[in-house]
């Protein structure tokens, strides 16, 4: 493929203002990074010698379709060490570095390595090497030379300098990533084009791909013919097959909870139910007459608590269970076949991981370099994973940490496949206790452990030394920049005493300007104001294998191992003051976009940069749903969320089980379970907006009279065909301006389809079509890339509306899934046996209660949103109507929860309690609904699949958030709602973190408002109890029964508490006196204020002294 980005002595010879050049703009990048714009008559007279010239950088034009092998070659090349930068009114530029990192890179197809030098007189450049590192010489006679020089030497006289013979231009050479029988269209020139081919001229028909014109027709539905006369044998390269040669299996299987288990849990929810209606009928009509406010209170919130339990338990009456065929996935997409899949390709549809980060401050960058190298090391086809990261920081840090971690990854990849590694996050593994050496089978495995041991500790120094390195090396540059001037300025007479102004950049390892944010801001380099940047640094690999070197030089053999790596992509969107970049859910619209034109896999899986791939297996898992029969409606696969580092006791509930064991697992036998943020592969389709597929309807329209196809059966399909309301014309409104990007979406929407072969397969794909190679990436693809993640390109769009990940809200997630299901798409939820990804939780009290806050403001935000269940579509099944209300409603239930938690302590200090008399009735009522509740939670801990004590942290942290972060979620919202006011809940650390304690977070204890409530209910309930007891031990009648009825509500509520309190006693009292202080005042005043509203009604019954004790 012919360079759309021509050579540096190239300029010299290109001529004036040809036709193919004029759209080419050139500049220059100085050595201190500055960007200086040359005509091509300048560029010309400056000639090759100037060191400050060694770096052009041009408009990038459309890529020609006249291209060779190797030009081919050098242009991917080309991509993988250029830095691209662009945005909003500026020119995209590409800039060649040197290097990327100050260590050395030896992969061959990351960023920064390079071939042997040119053996062309006064030229420095490397050559092009190929996938195993080796040097590509494109003539016989094996002269070296680089990318630039070979283009000169085509465009000049198509001669070789070497040996002065024509260079072959056929298309016959071996072109790395090529195949035979891939899938194809022709163009409106004639030429064949390859499946993903992407142009931007539009002078032909993208979606063509959807048929092979050589091999078969394939239509709306589960018809796959092959052309007449061909019946059908297998040799044409597609087709079905014989469906007799092998029996039908599914991929997954649907497990229902057993019946003597799910049975009695249904009844005992009925039995439940029947008993709190005829309790609070009777509750209703036996008020108080002596208490009617306290009476009255207590029915309210009961009658919601009702209310709130029916909304969290009817949704889990579903429970479901399911299991995976791996091997039988590995049988139907990967076997290698003699005639149509000698080579044993994968007919696995690709995926995208994205990860993002913000702040390598607050996310350290070795946490996300170990997330990275976990995902560059998955068990799938190398060929079809790509990962992207969003660095929202802009932080030169940030790249240089993904880049170290790139080439470490040359050495942790091959060793985890070679000796089959788990979990595959090194520092994980290699912090394990046991034998390393258990169920290892290769003799080689200690001595290659040792070497990647202290290969990772090596990884380790430079990562943590990289803040130091990037500072001092900063420090040097600019200080040579300031010696510049300053002789610069003695040069021209200036007077020196004159202060001297210089900006301090930030620098990269070849010497130039960071184009992000840099270390001192400045403008354009500063957080939310620098360009948009692209660096592929793992360009992607060869569709086929590639073994290592077993030989003697080589420290460890791989001569069995494959070495590739899959394709690896740095980005952080370009930011600019006055845009609102809608914090995450923008970055991961933006991955999307720049995904989108560079690898276009049809399946994404999102990441928290603290979440690593800990089950290799689990993304092979996760792609049985979706290619399994009636797959084709899914739009994404939740996988639980699984945390480290806690503590073993759980205290703050940070594992969540009860959620993601419970209620998810019970939400996949309904419409799905919920979007949580991570952990989530999506089905790109589904993320743009569109319908899931309505394969009769499109069927029936496109038969004939006589139920027969008819010519338009073979039509490709178009937008307007999966969104009959949406006009082609108006793409743009909806998509943005990229055509490269319209063009994506057809083709992403067929590859993530499952096979049809089976009758069942309503809307299916022939087998085989996606054995073919992955188009090598071109700059004028890598340039469209930069443009869709600039600030500008979301305007007049519905990006964050309708399209992606939806804007508006702090719980974005939860949004973004209620979006598709409201749409009628369904979702998955995948339970492997060994924890698919596993991540960090704050395990502090005061972190954990601000988490817990902003879920629960997002939950509020929902409510008085249009993403409020009450208003969704009829394709919102009943149940997960419910599920979803629950989510904007449970916020709520806190107004009521605090509201309870003080009743025991003012029916203690009052002498009345909730009912007039503590009668049979009720107390039979209260003995059945507990007993309804215990049997419910040991049924659900047997499905579910939890422990009791999970179960009980649970219940305990709901009352401790209730009454802390759900109420103040509660308030903030109805005040930005009704107000407009915005209110933020700050904190502050008081106390040190003991680093020789791994739990030492645990005993932080760092201020926050938050405590506040949590702490009077305490205080109060206490209080009420030694008041209650002292005047009923020393009264004349005493009344014990209604002492006993509110102390045992008290210590309810106590008991709840205790995980909150024993958080705030730190471990060597930390508690701020202050909190003590703050909390004890209220409490005695509120008593002293209930004292004096209502007095002793008898004084008589306080009088008699200890003479008058009595036990009951």
């Amino acid at each position: 493929m012919a360079s759309s980005q021509p050579s540096k002595k190239g300029l010299k010879s290109s001529g004036g203002s040809g036709g193919a050049s004029s759209g080419v703009k050139f500049a220059r990048r100085t050595s201190s990074g500055r960007y200086v714009n040359l005509s091509k008559d300048d560029a010309e007279s400056f000639g090759e010698t100037s060191g400050d010239y060694t770096n052009y950088t041009v408009h990038i034009p459309a890529t020609p379709e006249n291209e060779t092998s190797v030009a081919t070659k050098a242009e991917e090349q080309y991509v993988s060490n250029s830095l691209f930068t662009g945005g909003f009114n500026s020119v995209t530029r590409a800039h060649l570095m040197d290097k990327v990192i100050d260590s050395e890179v030896s992969h061959p197809q990351m960023a920064g390595s390079k071939g042997s030098s040119c053996a062309m007189p006064a030229c420095d450049g490397n050559v092009v090497k190929d996938e195993r590192g080796f040097d590509i010489m494109p003539c016989e006679c094996r002269f070296k030379i680089c990318r630039d020089c070979f283009l000169d030497a085509q465009n000049d006289t198509g001669l070789c300098p070497g040996c002065k013979e024509p260079y072959k231009t056929s298309d016959d050479d071996d072109l790395p990533g090529s195949a035979a029988g891939s899938l194809s269209l022709t163009g409106t020139d004639g030429k064949r084009t390859s499946l993903i081919k992407r142009n931007q001229n539009s002078e032909f028909d993208h979606n063509k791909w959807l048929f092979n014109e050589t091999s078969g027709s394939y239509g709306v539905g589960n018809a796959y013919w092959p052309p007449d006369g061909n019946g059908g044998d297998g040799k044409s390269g597609g087709g079905l097959g014989d469906p007799a040669d092998k029996p039908w299996r599914p991929l997954t299987r649907r497990i229902p909870i057993p019946t003597n288990i799910i049975s009695p849990y249904r009844l005992l929810i009925v039995i439940r139910f029947i008993v709190l209606v005829f309790f609070l009928t009777w509750r209703v009509t036996h008020p108080n007459n002596d208490a009617m406010w306290l009476w009255f209170m207590s029915i309210v919130c009961e009658l919601w608590f009702a209310f709130s339990w029916i909304l969290d338990q009817i949704p889990k009456l579903c429970p479901v269970n399911r299991s995976v065929d791996l091997q039988l996935l590995h049988d139907k997409f990967e076997t290698p076949d003699e005639i149509n899949n000698p080579l044993g390709r994968s007919d696995l549809p690709g995926i995208d991981f994205f990860v993002s980060t913000a702040d390598p401050e607050k996310e350290p960058v070795l946490v996300t370099a170990n997330t990275i190298l976990s995902i560059l090391a998955v068990e799938y086809p190398v060929e079809k994973v790509a990962c992207y990261v969003s660095d929202d920081g802009g932080a030169l840090l940030t790249f240089e940490a993904m880049a170290e971690a790139c080439s470490f990854a040359d050495l942790w990849v091959p060793f985890c496949r070679k000796h089959d590694i788990e979990p595959r996050n090194p520092d994980t593994y290699f912090s394990l206790k046991g034998d390393p050496t258990k169920n290892k089978k290769r003799l080689d495995f200690v001595k290659d452990r040792r070497r990647v041991k202290r290969e990772y500790d090596e990884f380790k120094v430079r990562i943590n030394n990289l803040p130091d390195s990037i500072r001092r090396r900063s420090d040097a540059f600019n200080a040579r920049e300031e010696m510049k001037i300053i002789q610069k300025i003695r040069e021209s007479g200036v007077d020196p005493t004159e202060p001297i102004k210089v900006k301090r950049a930030t620098w990269m390892a070849d010497g130039t300007h960071w184009p992000g944010t840099w270390t001192s801001p400045s403008p354009d380099h500063k957080k939310g104001d620098h360009a948009g940047i692209l660096q592929v640094m793992l360009k992607p690999p060869s569709p086929d294998p590639l073994h290592g070197s077993g030989d003697d030089d080589s420290l460890m053999d791989y001569s069995d191992v494959d070495i590739r790596l899959p394709m690896f992509v740095y980005m952080s969107r370009e930011k600019r003051s006055g845009y609102d970049h809608n914090k995450k859910a923008g970055a991961m619209n933006a991955l999307v976009r720049s995904s989108a034109v560079l690898s276009n896999g049809p399946f994404i899986l999102n990441l928290d940069c603290d979440h690593y791939v800990n089950n290799r297996m689990a993304v092979r898992e996760g792609i049985c749903f979706m290619m399994d029969r009636a797959g084709e409606d899914i739009c994404y696969i939740q996988f639980p969320q699984r945390f480290e580092g806690i503590d073993p006791s759980d205290r703050y509930a940070n594992h969540n089980m009860v959620f993601f064991d419970g209620n998810m697992r019970a939400l996949d036998g309904i419409q799905g379970p919920f979007y949580v943020g991570t952990g989530c592969m999506f089905r790109r389709f589904a993320l743009y907006g569109f319908d899931p597929p309505k394969s009769n309807l499109l069927a029936n329209e496109k038969k004939g009279a006589d139920g027969n196809a008819s010519a338009t059966e073979t039509q490709a399909l178009k937008a307007s065909d999966f969104d009959p309301d949406l006009d082609v014309n108006e793409l743009p409104r909806r998509f943005g301006n990229s055509t490269l990007l319209s063009n994506s979406i057809p083709v992403a929407e067929f590859q993530g389809r499952p096979i049809a072969d089976h009758p069942a397969v309503t809307y299916g794909r022939p087998p085989g079509v996606l054995r073919s190679a992955r188009e090598p990436l071109d700059a004028s693809t890598v340039a469209e890339a930069v443009s869709v993640i600039s600030c500008w390109y979301e305007d007049k769009t519905e990006w964050g509306d309708r399209v992606g990940w939806i804007y508006g809200s702090v719980t974005e997630d939860v949004v973004t899934g209620y979006r598709m299901h409201n749409r009628g798409w369904r979702s998955i939820y995948c339970l492997t046996k060994r924890d698919a990804f596993r991540g960090s939780a704050p395990i502090n009290l005061t972190d954990r209660l601000h988490q817990v806050l902003r879920w629960a403001t997002g939950s509020v935000e929902i409510f008085f949103s249009r993403n409020n269940a009450f208003l969704a579509s009829k394709r919102l099944k009943l149940l997960q109507r419910l599920a979803y209300l629950n989510v904007g409603i449970y916020p709520f239930t806190s107004l009521f929860l605090i509201v309870y938690c003080f009743l025991p302590a003012l029916s203690l200090l009052s002498g009345h309690f909730i009912v007039k008399d503590l009668n049979a009735t009720f107390l039979i009522y209260l003995l059945l609904m507990t007993l309804c509740l215990i049997g419910l939670a040991i049924l659900e801990v047997r499905w579910s699949e939890v422990t009791l004590e999970d179960w009980w942290r649970n219940e305990q942290f709901w009352l401790i958030s209730g009454t802390s972060s759900h109420l103040a979620a509660v308030l903030q919202g109805l005040l930005k709602v009704i107000a407009g006011i915005e209110i933020s809940f700050t904190l502050t650390s008081k106390a040190v973190e003991d680093a020789d304690d791994i739990y030492a977070e645990l005993y932080l204890v760092k201020w926050t408002s938050l405590m506040i409530p949590p702490i009077v209910i305490a205080m109060i309930n206490v209080l009420a109890m030694v008041v209650a007891f002292s005047r009923t031990i020393y009264s004349i009648n005493p009344q014990w029964g209604k002492f006993v009825g509110g102390a045992f509500f008290s210590f309810w509520v106590l008991a709840h508490l205790y995980p909150f309190f024993k958080g705030l006693m730190g471990r060597r009292g930390k508690t701020p006196t202050i909190v003590f202080v703050w909390s004890g005042l209220i409490a005695i005043t509120l008593s002293l204020l209930w004292v004096a509203i209502n007095p002793t009604s008898s004084p008589a019954d306080t009088t008699g002294g200890g003479a008058n004790f009595k036990f009951p």
